[in-house]
């Protein structure tokens, strides 16, 4: 069997979702692709700097998923879908952007964008969107539509619900120590000091924070040292994902 450059079968890279890269940094633009080359269901076609590149190389390269940024040297970011749209290319669009304008999120919407995320963000950030997209595009491509109950099983994963109870592996013990914590913080609170305040490990007060935000109970920021990655910080919202009586752990 015949593979690629980085090492992944050919038949595996036909298969994987062809994704664009479109920001004006180079160095940002270089650091997605990095983010996005970890997941081996994903692919980077390509890069593009500007608008007009973007439009070509969507054009030439025929992408499934394009990483937007907004502020683009020659046009703005939503004013690129439109072009895609009459020029015939059905390929979906994640906003990545440092725009936190109300206007530009609702344009965004507007435009039918799959996601939109905030800059500035990490791997785990990111991951987690293209594996959700990942998801509900396999379920859309192998949905077959018999009747109305087909169609609202489709919007209603598209809409991308919690999952009931805990993944497997997560205790509801546990999970209830961390939701209490993270209640009872005064602002925001690292994996390391959740890990000393409830004496679970690092690892495991990490998992149980992310899964939290997952399911967007908590939300997270990031905070930059002097040096090294930025800190994860997490904060609980109260709303989504908090355990209810009787959540335990989904098999």
């Amino acid at each position: 069997m015949s593979s690629t450059r980085d090492g992944r079968s050919a038949s595996a890279a036909v298969d994987a979702i062809g994704v664009l890269v479109v920001d004006d940094d180079f160095r940002v633009a270089r650091v997605h692709r990095a983010y996005v080359e970890r997941l081996e269901v994903f692919r980077v076609v390509g890069v593009a700097g500007t608008g007009e590149q973007a439009i070509a190389a969507v054009d030439e390269l025929r992408p499934d998923l394009v990483l937007l940024d907004l502020y683009l040297p020659d046009l703005f970011g939503l004013d690129v879908i439109p072009r895609l749209r009459t020029a015939g290319h059905d390929c979906d669009v994640m906003v990545i952007s440092a725009a936190r304008e109300a206007d530009a999120v609702r344009g965004a919407v507007r435009h039918g964008v799959v996601d939109y995320l905030l800059k500035p963000f990490d791997f785990e950030d990111l991951r987690g969107r293209l594996e959700r997209y990942a998801g509900r595009r396999g379920r859309l491509l192998d949905t077959v539509v018999r009747g109305q109950a087909d169609v609202d099983r489709v919007l209603a994963g598209a809409a991308g619900p919690v999952p009931p109870g805990l993944p497997k592996g997560m205790s509801a013990e546990t999970a209830g120590l961390v939701e209490r914590t993270l209640r009872e913080t005064d602002g925001t609170l690292s994996a390391t000091e959740c890990a000393a305040l409830t004496g679970v490990s690092r690892v495991s007060a990490r998992r149980y924070l992310e899964y939290f935000h997952t399911v967007g109970a908590a939300e997270v920021s990031l905070r930059y040292g002097a040096t090294g990655r930025p800190e994860r910080r997490y904060r609980f919202l109260g709303r989504g994902g908090g355990l209810r009586p009787g959540d335990g752990v989904r098999a």
